[in-house]
C-alpha cells in the first residue's frame, strides 16, 4: 500500500502589528520626551535681591565659567581673547544692536572676564547689559 504524504500548510508569521505597536511606542516616547536648554559650562550663580526680569526670545547670553572660559549663546570660544568674544558676539548679532546683552557669570569667575565681556559687548554698540544672579536664601 502507498501513502501519500500531505503537504503541511506553510506557516506565515504577521508583522503588521509588531509594527504597529513599535511605531506607537516611538510616537509616544517623542511626545514624552522633554527638552531643556543645557550648557556645558556649569555655574555657581552669585546672590542678589531683586526682581525676576522675563527672557526675551531672541538675546545674546555670555556665559562665563569659574575659570573664566566664555560661552555665547551656548557654543564655548577657542580661546578667552577679547577679540575672539568679540567676533563671536558680532556673529550671533548678526548686525542687530538693540539686542539685550545678558552675562551669566560663576560667582568665583575672574572679575576681569566679566569686564572684559562688558566692555567687548560695548565696542560693539550694545547698551542693554544685564547680569544674571540668583535669589539670595532667606535668611532664619
Amino acid at each position: 500500500m502507498q501513502f501519500r504524504r500531505q503537504r503541511g500548510e506553510e506557516v506565515h508569521v504577521n508583522l503588521t502589528p509588531l509594527i504597529d505597536v513599535v511605531f506607537l511606542l516611538l510616537i509616544f516616547f517623542m511626545v514624552s520626551t522633554t527638552f531643556q536648554k543645557e550648557s556645558h559650562i556649569s555655574l555657581n550663580l552669585p546672590e542678589a535681591d531683586g526682581e525676576t526680569v522675563a527672557a526675551e526670545i531672541k538675546q545674546i547670553e555670555i556665559v562665563i565659567s569659574a575659570q573664566g572660559e566664555y560661552a555665547v549663546n551656548n557654543k564655548s570660544l577657542a580661546n578667552n581673547q577679547p577679540d575672539t568674544l568679540r567676533r563671536a558676539i558680532k556673529e550671533m548679532a548678526a548686525g542687530e544692536n538693540d539686542l539685550p546683552v545678558i552675562i551669566s557669570a560663576d560667582a568665583v569667575a575672574p572679575h576681569q572676564a566679566v569686564i572684559t565681556a562688558m566692555e567687548a559687548a560695548g565696542k560693539l554698540g550694545f547698551t542693554r547689559l544685564s547680569i544674571t544672579t540668583r535669589r539670595r536664601a532667606e535668611s532664619q
